[in-house]
């Protein structure tokens, strides 16, 4: 996957943002094969695609060929806020304001929605009046409320989910701006106009996690004994979902994903299991074929070790029990036919921070998508994994000298591994912020602290800390086997496509 941003105007401009969301909107309409995503924001349009199938001169020809009509004006929508914020006083303090005429010059404006983003439907707006801005707090919060009403620079905006975030929390909106389970999920959409208004009452529940599992399999497969610590039924990702906000998905490792599905004769992207660190417990409850692709784990059935890169007839009433086998965090199981699941915009992988699917759990019984038939025995030799991991690292969008050499001088220890990311402690790297923007998969993000984030599937689709560097995409498949305390080793890569056009 690569990506490519184009350029509309500079800062913070209504007309070109306008022409973002109308270009972007037109695209969509009709998608050519191998875009992936096209994430408006600001004043830019963010594309990733697949350059095999989507080469950039072929991508580019196309939108020239576009003529998109500019948006019609939104609504005008009052949410309703409880003034109570974490970093209410702390603003007034710093910005040398009242409490009360802050929370005056919050809801003074009438705001833009610019943007959905970060995570699924939150709201980027603009402009904040001039004598509230500040910048981000110098490390983001390691979990920020559902519904807080923060402000970073020119932009406030609504957590609509409990999220990591570094804005400075004013207070709590007394409505959701999100909940997969309405018939439209979001509240809020780009062009839009917000006023806040101040209000007392209770805060909203958390929406609930809307599940993706079938209650009753048609062709009932397997039965969940014992959960692991995260198994995810997932396929090959949600495209076209980052411009609401929501995560792309899928598999952190989809080279092992893929050849799961390859041993049993699935498409690439059938719907499969992630397990990861430690297995579960699974009976089968009719004669599959199966089959294991990763590293960290083995399966092990009726005492039998079962290594990935082989498939196995799995008899009914036996069950899989997984335990560790070298270095690595996460295996692929599939069975010839996929997995039955629901979709949520096209796609039945997760959304963890969304609220969309959950992991498995005790009881659970996953059905088959379809009947396929399938002879046990292939094997397909896997790549070593080796510690510690190098990487191969390219330029980014606001690559720097400075912080790619500060990059390139490691190592670096991981201090946290999940689907979002992976956190790394080591040289100080030259950081920084901007006005948010649709984040690129593998780009190396930076934030004032200097301690830089790799961003993985699930990531947020919009962020406003620098990116000065990206890991190759064809290295990025590792990243998806590491674990806190493993060292990371970067290496300079080639050079990318230029990451910015400008666009007229």
């Amino acid at each position: 996957m690569e990506g490519l941003y184009l350029r509309l105007g500079e800062g913070l401009s209504e007309a070109a943002n306008r022409r973002a969301l109308a270009l972007a909107e037109a695209l969509l309409k009709d998608p050519p094969p191998g875009l992936w995503d096209a994430v408006p924001a600001y004043a830019t349009l963010f594309l990733a695609y697949d350059p095999r199938l989507l080469p950039r001169a072929r991508l580019l020809h196309l939108l020239r060929r576009l003529a998109p009509s500019l948006e019609a004006e939104g609504r005008v929508v009052e949410i309703p806020v409880r003034y109570d914020g974490e970093d209410l006083e702390e603003v007034a303090r710093l910005t040398g304001l009242s409490l009360e005429e802050v929370k005056r010059r919050h809801q003074a404006p009438l705001y833009r929605v610019y943007a959905l983003g970060f995570t699924p439907g939150f709201p980027f707006l603009a402009p904040v009046d001039e004598a509230l801005r500040l910048p981000r707090r110098p490390h983001p919060r390691p979990r920020v409320p559902a519904h807080s009403v923060a402000l970073a620079g020119v932009q406030t905006g609504i957590y609509p989910l409990p999220s990591p975030g570094g804005w400075r929390l004013l207070g709590t909106a007394l409505v959701p701006v999100y909940d997969p389970h309405r018939a439209s999920p979001f509240l809020l959409r780009p062009g839009d106009r917000v006023r806040f208004r101040e209000a007392e009452g209770p805060t909203p529940p958390e929406p609930l996690p809307l599940d993706l599992l079938p209650p009753s399999p048609r062709l009932p497969a397997l039965r969940v004994e014992e959960p692991g610590l995260l198994d995810l039924l997932l396929d090959g990702g949600r495209p076209f979902g980052g411009r609401f906000g929501l995560a792309l998905s899928g598999p952190l490792d989809p080279r092992s994903a893929a050849l799961a599905n390859r041993l049993v004769g699935n498409p690439p992207f059938a719907p499969l299991l992630e397990i990861a660190y430690k297995g579960p417990a699974l009976t089968a409850l009719r004669p599959l074929v199966a089959a294991l692709s990763g590293y960290g784990l083995e399966g092990v059935l009726e005492g039998e070790a079962i290594p990935p890169g082989v498939s196995f007839f799995w008899p009914p009433g036996k069950t899989l029990r997984f335990r560790p086998r070298g270095p690595g965090a996460r295996v692929y199981l599939a069975v010839a036919g996929g997995l039955e699941a629901g979709r949520f915009f096209g796609s039945a992988s997760p959304d963890l921070r969304g609220r969309i699917g959950r992991p498995l759990k005790a009881g659970d019984v996953l059905g088959l998508e379809a009947e396929r038939p399938a002879r046990p025995g292939r094997s397909f030799p896997q790549e070593p994994l080796t510690s510690p991991f190098r990487l191969r690292l390219l330029p980014g969008p606001q690559y720097t000298r400075e912080a790619f050499s500060a990059l390139l001088s490691g190592p670096f220890r991981v201090e946290r591994a999940d689907r979002m990311g992976v956190e790394l402690s080591g040289p100080p790297v030259p950081g920084g912020e901007g006005l948010s923007e649709p984040t690129p998969l593998g780009g190396v993000q930076v934030p004032p602290s200097g301690r830089p984030l790799v961003l993985l599937r699930d990531k947020g689709s919009l962020g406003g800390y620098t990116k000065p560097a990206l890991v190759d995409p064809k290295d990025l498949w590792r990243l998806g086997q590491v674990w806190p305390g493993v060292e990371v080793a970067f290496l300079p890569g080639g050079r990318p496509s230029p990451w910015v056009l400008l666009w007229d």
